[in-house]
């Protein structure tokens, strides 16, 4: 940052992540002058961002007085919405949840059945707990499929038919009066790993195994998108095996008609197994039946085999894996490690990791939460709120 003009919020940026905690540090790492530090962190205090911390060790003359980024200021609202299961919960500033609860829907139910539930929920947990003295800052939702994030809407959901183009934030309008945030789910899985690490690592491929099949792209600590949003849909790839197989994209031949959740339940259906969802297939393999836990290495293989071309391409130092399958997480990695290491690069794979999703099934609520936080508490968002205030 410029030195000599370094923001409020860039203070407080400083102050969130650990690199400063006293006026001093901040004086050291901006080069502000004294005067400055202390009108940016009065400014940011009579906000309600910040208050006192306890006093630290003194090196010498007055005991420096420690600074403290307020989580219990405000808070941010989460909303995973999925094909059969929505999960919505509450989120403190620091990322920490507060309240949370799921709900069922039908599979293939619109915005109109599915959204005033969520709301109705979000407003629930709210209502439940002491009112925050900045309130609701943000709202983080998260759909399958490509999302539109400038506009709010889906984009291509072929899993969710009837919400393409469909806004948003008129079902949540009357929940706060805050900014509607909009992310792929795959995508916001991957933001729950780059905050769940102790030592964020920069360089992840998230895979969501689960009814559909998508991929996360942390490069560089940034989530990769793409152009039109489009980044990391593995699922509708096309794969030799699965030549004639029509998806539910509308399309034939792709990864998701052999891999898939809603692929192998419907092959088991058709065997006369009694399986409703993905989840039914792994609890089977998890309690020992041998096919469900061949079925599950077998899609793992598959998708690992387009998973090398990425690990190629992006040189990850880890492979994360989430979503309803990875349920079964020995069973279902074993199947991706098989493929990645006969078919990706001895470079690409010499010290690549395979780990299994910090958050587990929360992963999308937790990454939701930090989509909001991210845009809420960004140095831009937090000027515009003192500018906001000073006027």
């Amino acid at each position: 940052m410029a030195r000599e003009s370094a923001t409020a919020g860039e203070l407080l940026a400083l102050l969130r992540s650990g690199r400063a905690s006293t006026r001093a540090d901040l004086r050291g790492l901006t080069g502000l002058s004294r005067t400055a530090v202390v009108a940016r962190v009065a400014a940011l205090t009579d906000a309600g961002l910040l208050r006192p911390g306890a006093e630290l060790a003194s090196t010498g003359g007055r005991p420096p007085g420690s600074l403290v980024f307020d989580t219990g200021a405000g808070v941010v609202l989460a909303a995973a919405i999925g094909r059969s299961r929505s999960q919505v919960a509450v989120f403190d500033l620091g990322g920490t949840e507060l309240a949370a609860s799921a709900v069922d829907h039908e599979v293939g139910a619109g915005p109109d059945d599915v959204m005033p539930v969520v709301a109705d929920q979000l407003r629930t947990l709210l209502a439940a707990g002491p009112a925050p003295a900045l309130g609701v800052l943000g709202i983080g939702v998260s759909l399958p499929g490509v999302v539109d994030t400038e506009r709010g809407v889906s984009v291509d959901t072929p899993v969710m038919a009837g919400w393409d183009g469909v806004p948003l934030a008129p079902y949540l309008a009357d929940v706060a009066d805050a900014p509607i945030l909009l992310a792929n789910d795959a995508d916001t899985m991957a933001r729950s790993e780059f905050l769940g690490h102790a030592t964020p690592t920069d360089d992840l491929l998230v895979v969501k195994a689960s009814t559909g099949i998508g991929l996360g792209v942390l490069a560089g600590g940034r989530i990769v998108t793409g152009a039109r949003g489009g980044a990391g849909d593995l699922g509708h790839t096309k794969v030799a095996e699965a030549a004639g197989r029509p998806c539910r994209c509308g399309d034939v031949g792709c990864l998701e008609t052999v891999a898939s959740g809603w692929a192998l339940v419907a092959r088991l259906r058709e065997e006369g197994r009694t399986v409703d969802h993905v989840r039914d297939l792994v609890a089977q393999a998890l309690a020992g039946d041998a096919e469900a836990k061949q079925l599950l290495r077998e899609s793992g293989r598959q998708v690992g085999e387009l998973l090398a071309v990425a690990i190629n391409l992006l040189n990850p130092r880890a492979i994360v894996l989430g979503g309803d399958m990875a349920g079964a997480y020995d069973v279902y990695a074993a199947g991706v490690r098989e493929a990645v290491y006969a078919k990706a690069s001895a470079l690409a794979t010499r010290e690549l990791q395979f780990l299994p999703a910090t958050y587990g099934d929360r992963a999308g609520l937790v990454g939701c939460a930090a989509l909001a936080l991210d845009a809420v508490l960004s140095p831009a968002a937090v000027d515009a709120r003192l500018a906001r205030a000073r006027s």
